[in-house]
């Protein structure tokens, strides 16, 4: 047996509220598993398919131990690369990726040997029988693993037939769209210019002045909300969130789908005033911004410029001005528009929980990606918890890339809630009646009334 029952629980009291909460169902607010994997309904063919294909966060420590990208994402089989996974898995001990597939093994194949060398061979073969049932297939694990709500997260103009076909076929999870236009914030980048005319050919709108876009915007937005969606998602570098006029956008954006040269100046402006755009789009509509502040996007050359976006060379900065950055943005939408925010570095997690204070509607999410793990999990709760309102703490969110994964990591927020709950109780802080309603309200009820009262 890996995982003890005291797994993260250092006290009595949190295996009491553990117990309180571990079965509660799942809702997930953040999520990139894709509505069609569950729309299709196909199981994976191995355990690599399953838990390392998609997952930035085994390439990334695949490739500090020196693994070559051929056998991460290139052309090895898959055999090899998760021959290769487990030959280095032992040296992963401590991060968080060692805990997450040791309890998916545990958790969904009944497998409770330690992934290593000697064991490869046997878990590649029992996962892969296992994995040819119909129980392993995207659906039943949905059942099976609790989960009552999961957001997808999908680009402007994204085809959204999987959830139409969901929401009429699948008696399972609820499974809703979030509408993320960050495409449209890379002013310039390869494949902007695209991506605007794609969205005015969808709508049979003209783009090429700023008021088209706009326009199409509006358009795609009541189409998400068509489809449930009533979350927006958003990735900012700078969390610069400046006032810029209709005049100066429209210069900007004209040059820009001209496929002239625009300034760096122009660039910030026009993508702040479309992030304005987005909100007052939201508010109108009662919708959630989630706002991920602090993300440096393919940063590795090497990896860019050979696998293109997202293969996993992110990265965050410390350096952030946050209190300035986003002042005419809260200021602005102070009492329309509830927003939740998410921040990517310790040193600005701080910052965050003191501007929430000044704000009724503005929230705190779970800043999990470089965070995602039971040491900054209990640092982060207890800053919420002395600093602003730990019960107004929006709840976890998965984050996740693949399904197989989604039990694992509830499981481990769940259990570092529970201990950190559990601690206070100890220290007599609150009665343990109390550590019990607030674990179960940010396990499932604060998610649920905060991103999904609509589907209540």
């Amino acid at each position: 047996m890996i995982f003890r029952d005291d797994y993260l629980l250092s006290t009595s009291t949190g295996l009491e509220i553990y117990a309180h909460i571990a079965d509660l169902p799942i809702v997930d607010a953040h999520s990139h598993v894709e509505a069609y994997q569950i729309a299709e309904n196909r199981g994976w063919s191995d355990i690599w398919e399953a838990e390392g294909a998609t997952d930035h966060y085994v390439w990334e420590l695949m490739r500090r131990l020196g693994v070559p990208e051929e056998r991460i994402t290139g052309n090895a089989s898959n055999r090899e690369k998760w021959f290769v996974l487990a030959e280095i898995f032992p040296l992963c001990a401590g991060n968080p990726v060692y805990d997450w597939i040791h309890l998916d093994l545990s958790r969904r194949f009944g497998i409770e040997e330690l992934l290593g060398p000697d064991t490869a061979e046997a878990i590649w073969n029992r996962t892969k029988e296992k994995l040819s049932r119909p129980e392993m297939h995207p659906r039943q694990l949905l059942r099976d693993m609790k989960v009552e709500i999961l957001a997808t997260t999908d680009p402007v103009g994204a085809d959204l037939r999987p959830h139409h076909r969901l929401a009429e076929e699948f008696s399972g999870a609820k499974v809703v769209p979030t509408w993320r236009p960050d495409a449209l914030l890379r002013v310039g980048a390869g494949g902007w210019k695209e991506t605007v005319q794609q969205l005015g050919e969808k709508y049979g709108i003209d783009v090429s002045s700023l008021r088209g876009l706009l326009d199409a915007l509006e358009r795609d937005h009541d189409e998400f909300g068509r489809h449930g969606c009533r979350i927006s998602d958003h990735a900012l570098q700078e969390a610069d969130l400046h006032l810029v006029s209709d005049a100066r956008a429209s210069r900007a954006y004209a040059r820009a789908v001209a496929g002239k040269e625009i300034s760096p100046q122009d660039i910030v402006d026009l993508r702040s005033y479309l992030m304005h755009f987005f909100a007052e789009l939201d508010a109108a509509a009662g919708w959630v911004m989630q706002l991920h502040i602090g993300a440096v996007r393919d940063y590795r050359d090497a990896l860019f410029f050979t696998l293109g976006r997202d293969s996993g060379g992110d990265v965050t900065d410390h350096d952030l001005p946050l209190v300035q950055g986003i002042s005419d943005f809260l200021n602005r939408f102070d009492g329309r528009l509830t927003v939740v925010l998410y921040v990517l570095h310790p040193a600005h997690a701080y910052t965050a929980t003191v501007l929430v204070r000044a704000f009724p509607g503005v929230y705190l999410g779970a800043p999990w990606w470089f965070m995602d793990n039971p040491y900054h999990m209990r640092e982060y709760l207890e800053l919420i918890a002395n600093v602003d309102l730990l019960s107004l703490f929006a709840g976890m969110v998965t984050d996740s890339r693949k399904i197989l994964s989604y039990e694992s990591r509830t499981i481990i927020f769940r259990r570092v809630l529970a201990d950190t709950l559990g601690k206070m109780v100890e220290q007599g802080r609150m009665p343990s009646s109390v550590a019990l309603k607030l674990a179960e309200h940010l396990s499932y009820h604060r998610p649920k009334e905060l991103f999904f009262s609509h589907l209540s």
